[in-house]
């Protein structure tokens, strides 16, 4: 990709023709597309791969066949790996697409300056160079899709404080806010143990090392992060104690 002018080549994929349709001539019409190819499937999408190289593919997710989830997937292992810019009607893929790496996710039906922001976003990710520590630190914090405004934003997990439980879904705590995404706790809960979040309670999940309280209070522990007391239910409470006196040993022997 030509940086110093941000032109792109770009892939959309779409199996509904009127949808791809307008979202190849919101394409078109953006000034940083140098080049644009269409596609109808994955299969197609995979043929026109496989002739050249692109720089994003706007994506959907729900298709006949090889669906936007798992082509995507397939692009991941490329050596040269596209941007992936997921457009979708559905809300419900969110979580997983940034799983995958996605760089945004745009609801339908689409508008230009959203696909400007997309485009945008991509032009920023693809200039930093691709250096394994650069990659390593991207898989490390990866972005959460959040909705402000009719506009979904990218909140990176190191800014979220703490999870709470609210049905099917999860509201992300941030130093600033927070925000409801359509998640399972039980879901956030494992895919980010390794990322130092711990469950604490059936309804809350909690970044260890921003604990600056365990407590005991009449009706059993609480623990305190940026001043709000969160229940710790009775049977985590022994294995939290055990990871707190663990981290405090890391950091004391650092």
């Amino acid at each position: 990709m030509n940086t110093a002018t941000g032109f792109l080549r770009v892939l959309a994929v779409d199996d509904e023709p009127p949808a791809l349709d307008e979202l190849a001539y919101h394409l078109r019409a953006d000034p940083r597309v140098a080049r644009l190819h269409t596609a109808g499937d994955a299969t197609e999408a995979l043929r026109v791969l496989r002739d050249g190289d692109v720089d994003v593919v706007f994506l959907d997710i729900r298709m006949p066949g090889l669906d936007g989830m798992e082509l995507a997937r397939v692009l991941r292992r490329f050596a040269r790996p596209p941007a992936i810019v997921f457009v979708t009607a559905y809300d419900d893929g969110a979580v997983d697409a940034f799983d995958l790496g996605a760089t945004d996710y745009v609801r339908k039906p689409v508008r230009a300056e959203r696909l400007a922001e997309s485009l945008r976003r991509v032009i920023g990710s693809r200039v930093v160079p691709s250096h394994p520590a650069a990659l390593a630190r991207a898989e490390e914090d990866p972005t959460i899709p959040i909705e402000l405004a009719g506009t979904t934003r990218m909140l990176p997990r190191s800014a979220v404080r703490w999870v709470e439980a609210q049905g099917d879904y999860a509201r992300l705590h941030t130093a600033d806010g927070s925000h409801l995404v359509r998640v399972s706790l039980a879901t956030l809960a494992e895919r980010w143990a390794d990322a130092g979040f711990v469950r604490v309670h059936r309804s809350y999940l909690v970044q260890l090392k921003l604990i600056a309280e365990l407590r005991l209070v009449n009706s059993g522990y609480v623990v305190v992060i940026d001043g709000a007391e969160l229940p710790v239910s009775r049977r985590h409470t022994r294995e939290l104690k055990d990871k707190l006196v663990r981290a405090a040993k890391q950091d004391w022997n650092r």
